[in-house]
């Protein structure tokens, strides 16, 4: 069987699990703008302070599972491209057995650090110190059930059934906010609040075993251990875990340098204009989460032959972020000054319009360099990229201080995008390494990319809201034309037309 014919590669397939991962994404997004300000006025700002670190916590233990979940669904999508599925329930019983000694050791962590963390480093106000101690001792009971989660999560996605996962992920997604609220009619304390959430992170790990057991039936019948699947395991994840730190900590560490090197009052206006670009990387995060499982079984059912389907996978997720991504960042650039005047006032304006302006250009490279991001982890190379972001870190670091000291947070923006510009190139290089069929795409790309940013310099320039409108309008016109012309295939361009509900004949 080819690639192509692969049911698990099929372009249908992967467009449609893109909009179901998006889609688990945006509802709980929209339902936390409803009930957020309802919380902050019922249990006050420090309570929700709190809450927000707790929400944090819940998705930052998935960290404990030492990249184990991303390597398990690689490694099963492998074995499904290789057709090699007797092996798929060791690796399964194998990996989720680790996972769960390691939530337990996460738990009794955190659960030791807690005084500390609650006395010494939060500095909680002493009135809430006894209910934050006794919120944090439940919290710390949930991350077993988190990195199961991830590992359950992990399977799923490599048998390509983000439908599935999504009818899970948006009431969980909802839940977590709509939680708290159903709580306050009875008690605002933390405790309450934070048992709610556990409880739904329980609930949460015994829903999605139990679409493990449907989507792979055969790891019902038996507990199996797997000693030869530890090494490929940890080889994958412990690399992959040196990428999960150190590349959230190039993404978000310029706002605590800002603070050490200028003032709180920069970090506010910088990160204002950050968080709004930032917000538009849910697009490429939601089609990479597609693309890893898919361009794992690709690579597996190709190797040792040509690569010409891997190549075309590879192109799509290039094509489909750009197409999605560059409109709505030329919009935010182009109106960075009058949309922040318009949210935030004229000071945050003035102050952040630039940095927004450049942070745009660099969250269009940092969206494109996922793909080749998660290509070099599909193929299993995934020291590759963490040997990358080890030498990148203390280079930024130092680029970033620089920057700061002679020009404010404009450099750091400037450092930023060219951080995230070197990044997506030395990535797309290792791409082509992997797959040299790709090299024939490369010009076409590598001049969509200049004839990007040149537009976005160009929209920079203009003072007057008509010409702004005029601009924007003519480029985005002509963009549409390009893409819908000569860059969508015809099958492509159909299910878009009955996405939107228009008839084809």
């Amino acid at each position: 069987m080819s690639a192509r014919d692969n049911e698990l590669t099929r372009g249908g397939l992967l467009a449609k699990n893109v909009v179901w991962n998006l889609f688990s994404i945006v509802v709980p997004f929209l339902v936390a703008i409803i009930t957020i300000p309802i919380l902050i006025d019922a249990i006050g700002k420090d309570r929700f302070g709190l809450l927000a670190i707790s929400w944090m916590f819940v998705g930052y233990f998935s960290l404990f599972d030492f990249g184990l979940g991303r390597a398990l669904t690689v490694l099963v999508a492998k074995c499904l491209g290789e057709q090699q599925h007797a092996k798929i329930p060791g690796l399964i019983w194998t990996a989720m057995t680790l996972m769960a000694v390691l939530g337990v050791i996460g738990f009794a962590i955190i659960f030791w650090l807690t005084p500390w963390l609650v006395g010494s480093v939060l500095e909680v106000p002493l009135e809430l110190q006894q209910e934050t101690k006794k919120a944090f001792y439940l919290l710390s009971l949930s991350i077993p059930f988190v990195i199961i989660t991830v590992g359950l999560r992990g399977v799923i996605a490599a048998y390509q059934r983000f439908k599935l996962l999504t009818a899970i992920r948006i009431p969980m997604g909802i839940f977590t906010f709509v939680g708290p609220v159903a709580v306050l009619p009875f008690s605002t304390s933390l405790y309450p609040i934070v048992a709610v959430l556990v409880a739904g992170r329980f609930v949460a790990v015994l829903a999605h075993m139990l679409l493990m057991f449907r989507v792979v039936p055969e790891v019902r019948q038996s507990y199996r251990w797997d000693t030869s699947q530890l090494r490929p395991l940890f080889g994958f994840g412990g690399w992959m875990t040196v990428s999960n730190i150190v590349v959230p900590l190039m993404v978000s560490m310029d706002r605590f340098v800002i603070g050490v090197v200028l003032s709180v009052t920069a970090v506010a206006f910088y990160t204002t204009a950050y968080e709004i670009v930032f917000r538009l990387m849910v697009i490429p995060t939601a089609f990479v989460a597609v693309l890893l499982p898919a361009q794992s079984t690709t690579l597996a059912i190709e190797q040792g032959k040509d690569r010409r389907y891997s190549a075309e996978l590879f192109n799509k997720g290039l094509n489909y972020i750009f197409i999605t991504l560059f409109p709505l960042l030329l919009v935010i650039s182009v109106f960075s000054f009058d949309g922040l005047k318009l949210w935030v006032g004229a000071e945050f304006a003035s102050n952040g319009y630039q940095v927004m302006q450049w942070l745009a250009v660099g969250v269009l490279f940092y969206g494109l360099s996922l793909v080749p991001f998660s290509l070099v982890q599909s193929a299993g190379h995934p020291d590759w990229s963490a040997k990358l972001h080890l030498l990148e870190l203390p280079i930024y670091l130092a680029g970033l201080w620089w920057a700061l000291s002679h020009y404010g947070i404009l450099g750091a923006a400037l450092v930023w995008t060219l951080r995230a510009w070197l990044d997506a190139l030395a990535l797309y290089a290792m791409a082509l390494m992997l797959i040299p069929e790709c090299r024939a795409s490369a010009i076409y790309f590598g001049t969509a990319i200049i004839v990007a940013v040149t537009l976005f310099i160009i929209g920079a320039q203009f003072d007057h809201l008509l010409e702004k409108l005029v601009f924007t309008m003519t480029v985005l016109a002509a963009f549409s034309y390009l893409v819908w012309r000569h860059v969508l295939e015809q099958k492509e361009r159909q299910w878009l037309l009955r996405g939107l509900g228009i008839g084809i004949r």
